[in-house]
């Protein structure tokens, strides 16, 4: 992999994967509301920087639910980033079970037009269906 660090902080790091032209965003520790509306802002704005379409959203060091901020993303942010681009979305489960939880609410916020987006297990399973989108 080819990445090029784009923002750092102490709980979601973004890169640009050259070789695979999308961001890859490896969110870490507890996230609560503020954490990932700052890091999705953040991401959105890196979207936008890179005109990339994909994403490979890996939570699996996330330890913590964060439901609070799962309307948000899924009705205000996962829209925003549909229009500056965003069209496929893999996202990489937690092993936390609370985490996981957030992500599926999340989901079902999300409206039935937008970006492709699926859950995973595995983050090689999920590179290798963002790579045959």
């Amino acid at each position: 992999m080819a990445l090029r660090l784009l923002f750092e902080s102490e709980y979601v790091t973004i890169f640009y994967d050259y070789s695979n032209e999308w961001l890859y965003v490896d969110w870490q520790k507890e996230q609560n509301q503020a954490s990932v509306q700052t890091g999705c802002e953040r991401m959105l704005e890196c979207l936008r920087q890179e005109q990339c379409h994909k994403v490979l959203n890996d939570n699996r060091q996330v330890d913590s639910m964060w439901s609070d901020a799962s309307e948000w993303v899924g009705k205000v942010w996962l829209p925003a980033m549909a229009e500056v681009g965003l069209q496929y979305f893999a996202w990489v489960y937690s092993p936390n079970l609370y985490s996981r939880l957030s992500t599926d609410l999340t989901l079902q916020h999300a409206p039935a037009v937008g970006p492709i987006a699926f859950t995973f297990d595995s983050i090689d399973t999920a590179s290798a269906w963002l790579k045959q989108m």
